[in-house]
């Protein structure tokens, strides 16, 4: 695993989570800002005026990447811009260096949700048997959850106080003050009841259909089937998944 400086340190202030999260924009948790919401303003304004100035620099922290290998060179590449307000999901097979997008998140056309709850815990589980650095639940969850659902197969009260476990250990003690919740996720990845049905063929790839009358949209690129023309990179996913049970289940 490759974690830039920068974002180790940001995992423990509450302004990196509300932009990442977008509760500055709105979205679950702003209601729990206070004071941040105008630190937020204050950077905003300033990279504004630096902008203005003409020095040719809006601000912004460069694009973040950080890659998880759960085994065997099989990877996720999570690209993350905290200011930018754009965070894309991508995957890796070994020996690739171009990663093959799964699904992004910003305010505007987001397609974040790439994996299912089990996968995803499948994949920080892998990750934490071979980083010390990545306990489960913990960073890695962290991060990533914002790119995986719940559905009413899941066990969604279980999925949430994981992720509340895996945000809370990034709390830094005796912070009080806007941090993010397993509910503020829940809120944003809960599909029951919405009309998501999933469908599985003999190889195993898995994918979903919404159908009408939906109260919110399920925004994925996984809703075609394996061979469909620009679709979703299943046979790699199905790879990585394999992968992360080897290591999960090696001795």
């Amino acid at each position: 695993m490759s974690m830039p400086a920068p974002l180790t340190a940001s995992l423990h202030d509450p302004v990196f989570w509300a932009r990442y999260l977008f509760a500055h924009e709105g979205w679950p948790g702003s209601e729990r800002l206070g004071d941040l919401a105008d630190v937020i303003d204050e950077q905003d304004d300033l990279a504004d005026e630096d902008h203005d100035g003409g020095e040719g620099d809006d601000g912004s922290e460069p694009e973040l990447t950080v890659v998880f290998d759960v085994g065997g060179g099989h990877r996720l590449a999570l690209e993350l811009s905290p200011v930018l307000g754009s965070h894309s999901l991508g995957i890796l097979s070994p020996g690739e260096a171009e990663a093959v997008e799964l699904g992004w998140d910003d305010c505007a056309h987001w397609h974040p949700y790439a994996l299912r709850w089990s996968e995803l815990e499948l994949v920080c589980r892998a990750l934490a048997a071979r980083d010390a650095e990545l306990p489960h639940p913990g960073p890695a969850l962290a991060l990533l959850c914002r790119f995986a659902a719940v559905f009413e197969d899941d066990d969604v009260s279980g999925a949430m106080a994981t992720v509340e476990a895996a945000f809370a250990s990034l709390r830094p003690d005796g912070w009080t003050g806007y941090w993010p919740s397993g509910a503020d996720w829940l809120d944003r990845s809960d599909f029951r009841g919405q009309n998501v049905t999933w469908h599985r063929d003999e190889a195993g790839y898995r994918w979903a259909a919404q159908g009408l009358d939906e109260e919110r949209d399920f925004y994925s690129t996984r809703v075609t089937p394996p061979g469909t023309d620009q679709g979703f990179p299943h046979e790699r996913l199905h790879a990585l998944l394999a992968a992360a049970q080897a290591t999960t289940t090696a001795p």
